[in-house]
């Protein structure tokens, strides 16, 4: 009833110690009063618990909370690690345009229009690179095996564009990473 082995044990054990303490002559079931006594105290306890949370919640200050998330922000590890594997799944697997595309138009929302400037391509284009991308992702994404260098200031870009907002750099990235490709080859 209360969720929690040790929260039950507790209120049985002070239900315990009541019985032992009231004059028993004057309760006709025991079993009876027993349980209903657990029930109640089952109860009271459940409603304690909840005031405490309406309680924390009412004190509660959303910009210290922002502060501490800022302070002690420990769910980058594994999204450091998720990341990381994703962007390397994605720099092994597209050419610099279509990943330039894909990120931009997937993680970012940008619409077909902005990427035929960004990108100087046609939107017919850009939507033919978005979708080559996507298809060569699905289609390979669990044969990977990601043994490629981490890609750097790419994946730092990137956290800087999705944390703070600031797209620039990454897109610079982005078009560094076409324009070496297509001196390559």
């Amino acid at each position: 009833m209360v969720g929690s082995l040790q929260d039950a044990e507790d209120i049985v054990q002070e239900t315990f110690l009541k019985w032992l303490t009231i004059e028993k002559e004057k309760i006709r079931n025991t079993k009876a009063y027993l349980v209903r006594a657990v029930t109640n105290n089952c109860l009271n306890h459940l409603e304690a618990l909840k005031r405490r949370k309406d309680e924390y919640l009412e004190n509660l200050n959303p910009a210290e909370l922002i502060d501490w998330h800022k302070v002690t922000d420990l769910a980058h590890i594994d999204l450091e690690e998720e990341m990381s594997t994703a962007l390397n799944i994605i720099h092994k697997k597209l050419e610099p345009l279509e990943k330039a595309v894909f990120l931009l138009r997937e993680v970012f929302n940008f619409d077909y229009e902005e990427l035929q400037h960004i990108f100087d391509k046609k939107k017919d284009n850009c939507r033919q690179l978005f979708c080559r991308a996507k298809n060569k992702l699905s289609k390979e994404t669990e044969r990977i095996k990601i043994d490629l260098p981490q890609p750097g200031q790419l994946l730092a870009n990137f956290k800087i564009a999705c944390d703070l907002g600031h797209i620039g750099e990454f897109i610079h990235e982005l078009k560094a990473d076409i324009t070496a490709k297509l001196k390559k080859g």
